[in-house]
């Protein structure tokens, strides 16, 4: 009932307002009628006809009830907003009316009328016609709003006409925050016509349409496109200036019916620009399925997606190393929810990488086959002012973890390193390199176990990437925060980074320098701008100071580079894995090494700032700070040493 009566509300309210009075003056007409014959009802007790001297009692309420209404003002009321004023307007006319009705035939009388129809009739007729007001305000009213709710939503244009998009316009038939308008898809033999009740645009009119229909979105509803085909679209829609959001992979999917709650943000891999390549299985499987896997760090960004990579392959048991409670309580319940079988055993152990005690205790326990150590401090600036605690915790955690993986017999260890740690201009990257060349000396006298690295840069959406936080400034309205506008760096999302670790440590034979092949690097300031027109925004600036987000560079972070490299030097070789590639880097003998990395270990217990920056120089090659000491200890400890000669 309550459907037919919406659907008859749409055209009455879409109706002219002097029709609309024309219709309020009708009902009010038959309401007088329909009070006069009740009224005659309830003084005799039986329906009569309306003839006779009935009809004098009809026509004196007809012409005396709609003057006094239009005199009242009660057809200019918008009786969808009519409230107590309206019902008390229409209570004033009545009893004016009622006056004049009951003066002719109740005072006065007419022959063959009742006196008491000229009591009963006004008080029925003020009972109708206020329920009437009352009706309008209930139906016409939320039937409005709903309309005027309907109207002021976002409008999107669905990009795909095929049955995925299909589907995604009949799961938004019914949505309250949003509507869909139309379709864009690249056959231009589809252009103009109809589909499902939507129109068949060409996607070269976009910008044409977002002024003529208003658009605010455009969804993505093609989730089997290539790479290469996506972008070109983006940077065709990048033009129009609307938000895009997409759908996920139909491996994602997992081709089921496709419903608003797919719809997400741009993927990360959308805003990369480049293809992913397919993991090979064989490798991924090599050291991990069946086996006794540690992963150290295992709460942060690498950490936790190479626990997951690892827990999908099916080890028997995955060892779960994290100094953070919370991180590590986290990854847990997390991998608890996605195992599907008991066959794999989640043991989470609270530990430090630097407490060697400790790290003996879990690896003789259970003696796991492979290790991956992504344990580390990685945040740049950070790590320049706290340099020992990252130096202790980069360096020392990976020596500590690694002598005790050697003597306890694992077969595999693999160090997640970084792209910072070639030529590295600040302490972070320098002590990722040190530990690059523990782990180098290390495998050279102990061939039981097989040491390698896998050096990569950025990873996309990790927990210091500029990506999630960029995102976030621009939700706030801006400004985007840049260091630099010449800024570049090579990107890699964290799950194929990842997979890529764990593909390279099983072409291990010891001592190995991995590189992931990152693709070509991507300038900052271009993925910034990316991000603000694929969000419907535009940038501020001064060809355009009308923008919406204005991109502020704050200037260069301490220990930060312009550019980042793979390789200390220009001969990498190639591996059966087209995306990984195996480096030759010089290092030192352990030898010569130990007692260096003991007179280090003395200068980070007194934190000799100075003589620790010294003696990373002097140990790692190409290794050249480009700042002054920025350790906040050491500020400190200057600022009062200043103080004391001041007052002195």
């Amino acid at each position: 009932m309550k459907q037919p009566l919406s659907k008859l509300a749409v055209p009455i309210l879409g109706l002219p307002r002097l029709a609309k009075r024309f219709v309020v003056l009708s009902v009010d007409l038959g309401l007088c009628i329909l009070t006069v014959w009740l009224a005659y009802y309830l003084r005799l007790g039986e329906f009569v006809s309306l003839s006779g001297n009935a009809l004098w009692a009809v026509g004196a309420s007809i012409g005396i009830a709609l003057p006094i209404f239009i005199v009242s003002g009660l057809y200019r009321a918008i009786f969808r907003y009519s409230g107590w004023p309206a019902l008390l307007a229409v209570a004033r006319a009545i009893g004016i009316y009622g006056l004049l009705y009951a003066s002719i035939f109740t005072a006065i009388g007419v022959a063959g009328v009742p006196r008491t129809v000229g009591i009963i009739q006004p008080i029925l007729l003020l009972l109708f016609v206020g329920a009437s007001r009352a009706l309008a305000r209930i139906w016409l009213g939320d039937q409005y709003q709903s309309i005027l709710k309907r109207a002021t939503r976002p409008k999107v244009l669905i990009y795909g006409a095929g049955s995925t998009g299909r589907q995604l316009v009949a799961a938004m038939a019914n949505s309250h925050e949003m509507q869909v308008v139309g379709f864009l898809d690249d056959d231009d033999r589809l252009h103009g016509h109809v589909l499902n009740g939507q129109p068949i645009y060409n996607p070269a009119d976009l910008a044409n349409l977002v002024t003529s229909l208003t658009i605010s979105d455009v969804f993505l509803a093609m989730p089997s496109l290539n790479r290469k085909r996506r972008n070109e679209i983006l940077t065709q829609i990048r033009t129009a200036h609307v938000a895009v959001r997409t759908l996920p992979s139909m491996t994602d999917l997992a081709q089921g019916k496709v419903s608003i709650s797919d719809l997400r943000e741009l993927d990360i891999d959308d805003l990369l620009g480049r293809e992913p390549v397919m993991p090979n299985h064989i490798l991924l499987a090599m050291n991990v399925r069946s086996k006794v896997v540690m992963v150290t760090g295992a709460g942060g960004s690498i950490g936790s997606e190479i626990c997951r990579q690892i827990l999908a392959v099916g080890p028997s048991k995955l060892l779960l190393i994290e100094q953070s409670e919370f991180a590590l309580y986290a990854i847990h319940q997390e991998l608890e929810e996605k195992r599907t079988g008991r066959e794999t055993v989640l043991v989470p152990l609270l530990a430090s990488v630097q407490d060697s005690d400790r790290m003996r205790e879990i690896i003789s326990t259970w003696h796991p086959d492979t290790i991956y150590h992504a344990a580390a401090y990685k945040h740049v600036p950070l790590v320049e002012h706290n340099p020992a605690e990252g130096i202790k915790n980069n360096v020392l955690g990976t020596l500590r973890t690694a002598q005790a993986a050697a003597e306890n017999g694992v077969s595999d260890f693999v160090l997640i390193s970084t792209d910072k740690a070639v030529r590295p201009t600040n302490i972070m990257g320098a002590s990722k390199r040190l530990a690059e060349m523990v782990l180098q000396a290390i495998a050279a006298t102990n061939p039981g176990t097989k040491f390698s690295m896998v050096r990569f840069g950025n990873v996309l959406g990790s927990s210091g990437s500029v990506v999630p936080k960029f995102r976030q400034q621009i939700r706030d309205g801006g400004p985007i925060t840049l260091t630099h506008p010449d800024i570049t760096r090579y990107f890699m999302t964290i799950p194929e980074a990842s997979q890529l670790v764990i593909q390279a440590g099983a072409m291990a034979k010891g001592g190995d320098v991995f590189v992931l092949d990152m693709g070509q690097s991507v300038k900052i300031m271009d993925l910034a701008r990316r991000m603000i027109e694929l969000s419907g925004l535009t940038v501020k600036d001064e060809q355009n100071p009308d923008g919406d987000i204005e991109i502020e560079i704050s200037g260069l972070r301490p220990g930060e580079k312009l550019y980042e490299e793979l390789l200390i030097g220009d001969n990498p070789k190639p591996t059966s894995h087209a995306r990984i590639m195996k480096a030759h880097e010089e290092f030192i003998l352990w030898a010569d090494l130990e007692n260096k990395l003991n007179a280090l270990q003395m200068a980070l217990n007194v934190n000799d700032v100075g003589v620790i920056r010294l003696m990373m120089q002097q140990l790692i090659s190409g290794y050249t700070p480009n700042d002054e000491i920025v350790d906040w200890v050491y500020l400190e400890q200057e600022a009062e040493v200043r103080a004391l000669g001041l007052t002195a």
